[in-house]
C-alpha cells in the first residue's frame, strides 16, 4: 500500500482506550455530524495545528480505507477530506503513535509513521 493511500485521524487516547475494549472506534463527531473526521497525510499538520494546537494526549491513528466496512466520502469545497461514515474497524488501524504538541505548542508528523 503506498502512503498516498493511508488515511489518519486523531484521537484523544482515552477514546482509543475506550474503543479497544468495545471493539470499535467512535467518536462524538459520529453522533453529533454522522461521520469521523480524517485527513490525508498532507492535510494532518494543518487540522492539527488549527483544531488542536497544544492539545496533550492525543494518537494519531494510520487507516487502510479498504479494511474499512463504513462509508467513506471524501467531501470538502476545495480541500476534500475523507470523512468515515460510522465506526472505524480496528482491524483497518495500521499503526497508532503518541501525537504531542512541540513546546511552542505546534504538531510534527510522528517519525514513527513517516
Amino acid at each position: 500500500m503506498s502512503p498516498r493511500d493511508v488515511i489518519y485521524h486523531i484521537a484523544r487516547r482515552d477514546e482509543w482506550r475506550a474503543a479497544l475494549e468495545i471493539g470499535a472506534y467512535r467518536t462524538g463527531s459520529l453522533e453529533t455530524e454522522g461521520f469521523i473526521h480524517c485527513s490525508l497525510r498532507r492535510q494532518v499538520l494543518p487540522v492539527a495545528n488549527t483544531l488542536y494546537r497544544g492539545q496533550e494526549n492525543l494518537v494519531l491513528l494510520e487507516i487502510d480505507p479498504s479494511l474499512v466496512t463504513a462509508e467513506i466520502r471524501h467531501e470538502g469545497d476545495d480541500d476534500r477530506f475523507p470523512h468515515i461514515y460510522g465506526s472505524l474497524d480496528l482491524d483497518a488501524v495500521l499503526r497508532l503513535a503518541e501525537f504531542q504538541p512541540q513546546p511552542d505548542g505546534a504538531f510534527a508528523f510522528p517519525p514513527e509513521l513517516a
